[in-house]
């Protein structure tokens, strides 16, 4: 008689919970990005915040090294801290670049282009960072499988015989959905399904589309000849 457990999608039952690896990546990019010597993007004191952030992940990696599939309220709190402190970063990070664009501190196409495509990527990884820690509770107890009903529901979801049987979304399925996101304005193959997944989405492109607006204008001003 065949396991009940094969029946049913690995997203839906219990499972060991997915690699760290991913988010680790990802949250060392942003503090590179933070670290980066980009005059318009530099905060102070410079290591303030990364060095806060380092600590912080050293912390979650040491407490939960391989899997995250360990239940505990404080490693709970200190991913969102981490997250949260990440997203301060970025603010402003994306709050100076929009002071140097509207007042024309930025002369220079190089760093122009340098600093608003490091303030649009860390905004990518960032809202990737929080979709991936608040739908459905987060990666631990999507290893436990504590909520049945998804924030986001994926093609895999909608369609399993086409998936692999022990597919589950991880960090990179996020980070997918929050690039798409950032990029067309709009869910493209991942659907939003709760009020805060809608909200988070309409939020990130807002801010995608002010960036990009106005980075492509200030580019257009630089690079047109004087009459």
């Amino acid at each position: 008689m065949p396991d009940q457990d094969d029946e049913v999608p690995a997203w839906q039952r219990k499972t060991e919970g997915e690699s760290r690896i991913g988010a680790t990546l990802a949250v060392l990019t942003i503090v590179g990005v933070q670290v980066a010597p980009l005059k318009a993007l530099r905060q102070q004191p410079v290591w303030l915040l990364p060095a806060l952030e380092i600590l912080l992940l050293a912390g979650l990696v040491v407490a939960n090294p391989y899997r995250l599939n360990r239940e505990e309220p404080w490693l709970r709190r200190g991913g969102l801290l981490l997250t949260g402190l990440l997203s301060l970063a970025t603010a402003i990070a994306a709050g100076r670049l929009v002071f140097e664009l509207t007042h024309e501190s930025i002369d220079n196409p190089a760093e122009l282009l340098a600093s608003g495509g490091a303030v649009w990527l860390t905004n990518v990884v960032v809202f990737g960072l929080w979709y991936w820690e608040f739908d459905r509770g987060g990666p631990a107890a999507r290893a436990h499988a504590r909520k049945p009903l998804p924030d986001f529901l994926f093609v895999q979801m909608q369609s399993p015989e086409l998936a692999e049987k022990e597919w589950e979304p991880q960090f990179f399925d996020y980070l997918y959905l929050s690039f798409t996101n950032a990029t067309a304005f709009s869910p493209t193959d991942v659907m939003p399904m709760s009020r805060w997944a809608k909200a988070m989405m309409m939020v990130q492109s807002a801010i995608s589309l002010v960036l990009v607006i106005l980075v492509i204008a200030r580019a257009i001003n630089i690079l047109q000849p004087v009459s």
